[in-house]
């Protein structure tokens, strides 16, 4: 069974002229010539092509591609363990670019929009995308939400790091807070607390104190913001719960 150089080039997925520059390079020269001299492409030339066509896949040029095939020690199995090792290097990189493309259009989605390099110097190894589409779930359809995204869309590199560092500040202050045994219902940690839903306020939403008081219920009924505030100090998340509905009352009796 022999086919034409249209046929071949039809299900290969190449021009005619592909084929007939790699007789001309000597790279896949057919077995066999019609009597009218037009080539012919037995299985052998079949199976020579998928791997040529594999190898250019992977960016070799091809002389490259000429050396492998041709090299007259090479074993096929070796070459098939060669192709699959380059396969799976060529997944993993695709699979990275796959991802790292994800997170910027996750990031555009969110209105963050720094350079991958702004990225990780504001945040680190912290995705501040982690939990966005749960988070959209949850809150997609309420004016809070759409509020933190008009905000975040206007953020700059500056704006992200000056938050950032108001965090880490307000999270320092918090765990020396609760590490001295100071009470939630006490006047420091009222305070505190009321300074952490001002934050929230004044990057995120305008957040009242029923509000405040449904994240702070949250803080200890999620196991990942449990866990996010007693990585600060052992037992924060509840203290910081106790703290808010506290400081909420006093403001709200």
């Amino acid at each position: 069974m022999s086919y034409s150089v249209g046929q071949v080039a039809a299900f290969a997925g190449v021009t005619v002229r592909t084929l007939h520059h790699y007789d001309e390079i000597g790279l896949l020269v057919p077995g066999e010539r019609s009597p009218a001299g037009h080539r012919r492409y037995g299985d052998a030339d079949l199976d020579r092509l998928q791997r040529i066509l594999f190898y250019r896949e992977l960016g070799f040029p091809l002389d490259e591609v000429a050396a492998l095939l041709d090299d007259p020690d090479a074993d096929p199995r070796a070459h098939l363990r060669r192709q699959h090792d380059l396969l799976t290097a060529r997944i993993e990189k695709l699979q990275k670019m796959a991802a790292a493309v994800e997170h910027a259009m996750e990031a555009r989605r969110m209105g963050i929009n720094l350079t991958p390099e702004e990225r990780f110097e504001v945040f680190g190894d912290k995705d501040p995308e982690q939990y966005a589409e749960e988070a959209e779930q949850r809150w997609g359809g309420t004016e809070a939400y759409a509020e933190s995204q008009r905000r975040a869309a206007r953020y700059t590199k500056a704006d992200w790091q000056r938050m950032k560092a108001e965090v880490d500040d307000w999270g320092e202050r918090y765990a020396a807070l609760v590490n001295e045994a100071e009470p939630p219902t006490g006047a420091r940690a009222m305070d505190m607390a009321e300074e952490h839903r001002q934050h929230i306020s004044t990057w995120f939403y305008d957040c009242p104190y029923e509000m405040h008081r449904g994240l702070a219920g949250m803080y200890m009924s999620d196991e990942r913001f449990k866990a996010f505030y007693d990585s600060m100090a052992p037992g924060m998340a509840r203290h910081l719960k106790e703290a808010i509905e506290a400081n909420a009352a006093r403001h709200t009796a």
